[in-house]
């Protein structure tokens, strides 16, 4: 369809790192008012990765909503 590689891989790279989001097993805590994401978790380290983003960050910010 015309994309060039480098951005193909790119593509690739965001949709691997959206599949691999939507793994994640967050445990709710205190009756559903907050929640965790292990930090061994292996989809949270590939999505990292592949996004080049801190996992500490991340899995801060997909548990606060500020």
């Amino acid at each position: 369809i015309g994309v060039k590689e480098s951005h193909q891989m790119t593509i690739f790279r965001i949709i691997a790192a959206i599949l691999h989001l939507g793994n994640l097993e967050i445990q709710g805590e205190r009756d559903g008012e907050a929640c965790s994401v292990s930090s061994e978790d292996e989809h949270l380290r590939n999505f990292c990765v592949l996004l080049g983003v801190e996992h500490s960050q991340m899995q801060h910010w997909l548990c606060h909503r500020k």
